[in-house]
């Protein structure tokens, strides 16, 4: 039986944040586009990442308003809270954005195929359907990491976080990165008896010591259990049917409802015929890119989680759209530049950082080239409130003009301060500069401008 041969300018394998805005962008610069997906329209972000997340994590926000109101002289009786509601809620909203995306992706152009494609030379085969096109670009994105020990099964990842029906009496969350204490978060201030087991000392070992070592503070004033330096080595159904965490130093915990899987994330690189291909792989399987996001295959490329490469939505867009440019827009250089990246991890309270850690700006520059400027302080919110969580600011500068290298905070603000000093931190700002910046106050970022 013969099959179809399409001719493309360009094929996009994975319709996530990184595939959808490159795809687009080509579109718009007059490339005739194929978009392939084989589950779902806005990938992981969308459908199991940040979208449905920062939904769960404003409803935790609320319980905490509320712990907080009588503070504030309101008589609130919290009452019962509809966890099945929210989700039904939070599940529309997503199924809205998929079809505004696929609404989007028709009005451009974009011909979307709904199947699992495989790259070939010179294209992809999908569907019966041979396309073929001189670029090919890869945005499969990643997958939850659950590893090989007894039991693994019985736990779910964060994707079967956002298919829980009820809100777990007692969880156990497995892995302390930044997936890892947003769930914690999320669970522990919506009602849940939250543990948090840790292969690390610390949560968010990658993160600046400030941030690990205040986070840490703050979720356990919040009554987490982290149990630090525990790698789980089992779980186990007891008999009353909830589940046993075993760990390799021979401690045991039971009596949780669930436990879920936050211990990293793994490349979607494999059976798509990239091997074949002769494409390279890391020793983690991500897809090796230079800096215009070219694999080492003429005319194959590769955007996203897929890489490994600070593996953020907005990364991910920006990415695709710098490689739509350069091919297709007329901007030879264009390309992505890695450097001063903000993030920010919705824990309880939300941080944030953009630039490098103190110990990051230490060996790059030299120790001795290193000033750090740093306060704790407790948020006016919380003057008149019962809790009294700290808050807490750094600034990471190098050389004579304290130029500012890194800038990282927690506590409430955080999350929305950072956009603009990554800014700041892009042109080039020093202490001075920030010191000569008039403060907007009472706010959480007067104290990045204030700082002695």
């Amino acid at each position: 039986m013969a099959h179809d041969t399409d001719s493309f300018d360009f094929i996009v394998l994975g319709a996530g944040s990184g595939g959808m805005a490159a795809a687009r962008r080509a579109a718009r610069h007059g490339a005739k586009v194929v978009l392939i997906e084989a589950r779902k329209l806005g990938g992981t972000c969308v459908n199991t990442g940040c979208v449905p997340k920062k939904v769960m994590f404003n409803a935790a926000n609320i319980a905490e308003f509320l712990q907080d109101a009588a503070s504030y002289g309101f008589r609130v009786d919290r009452g019962k809270f509809d966890w099945a509601g929210l989700c039904a809620r939070r599940d529309a909203y997503v199924s809205r954005l998929t079809s505004i995306y696929e609404y989007n992706l028709a009005k451009e152009g974009v011909e979307l195929i709904l199947g699992r494609g495989r790259v070939i030379p010179g294209g992809v085969e999908v569907g019966g359907r041979t396309l073929r096109a001189a670029h090919v670009l890869i945005a499969t994105g990643g997958y939850p990491h659950v590893p090989e020990i007894p039991g693994a099964q019985l736990g779910v990842t964060s994707n079967g976080f956002f298919e829980l029906r009820d809100l777990p009496k007692q969880a156990a969350v497995i892995g302390a990165g930044y997936i890892g204490v947003e769930l914690a978060g999320i669970l522990r201030s919506l009602g849940s008896r939250v543990s948090v087991f840790s292969r690390h000392h610390e949560v968010l070992p990658r993160f600046d010591v400030m941030l690990r070592e205040q986070l840490g503070e703050r979720m356990l004033e919040a009554g987490i259990e982290l149990h630090r330096s525990q790698v789980v080595k089992r779980l186990s159904r007891v008999q009353d049917g909830l589940l046993k965490v075993t760990t390799e130093a021979g401690t045991e915990h039971d009596g949780f409802d669930v436990a879920v899987w936050a211990v990293g994330r793994a490349p979607a690189s494999s059976g798509i015929g990239l091997d074949t291909l002769g494409v390279k792989f890391d020793a983690k399987g991500f897809i090796e890119t230079d800096t215009f996001q070219n694999t080492n295959v003429p005319g194959v490329y590769a955007v996203g989680d897929v890489t490994g490469r600070l593996p953020l939505t907005p990364v991910a867009i920006a990415a695709g759209r710098r490689l739509a440019d350069r091919l297709f827009g007329g901007e030879p250089d264009a390309q992505l530049d890695y450097e001063n990246v903000p993030t920010v991890v919705f824990s309880h309270p939300p941080l944030a950082t953009v630039g490098l850690s103190e110990f990051e700006a230490g060996e790059r520059f030299g120790v001795s080239q290193v000033k750090v400027f740093s306060s704790r302080y407790t948020s006016l919110y919380h003057g008149v409130t019962e809790r009294k969580p700290k808050s807490a600011v750094k600034l990471v500068t190098v050389g004579p003009e304290q130029r500012v290298v890194g800038l990282h905070a927690i506590g409430i603000g955080s999350d929305e301060l950072v956009q603009g000093f990554a800014v700041a931190l892009r042109l080039g700002a020093t202490k001075r500069d920030f010191d000569r910046t008039v403060a907007v106050h009472p706010t959480a970022a007067e104290e990045l401008v204030t700082l002695r």
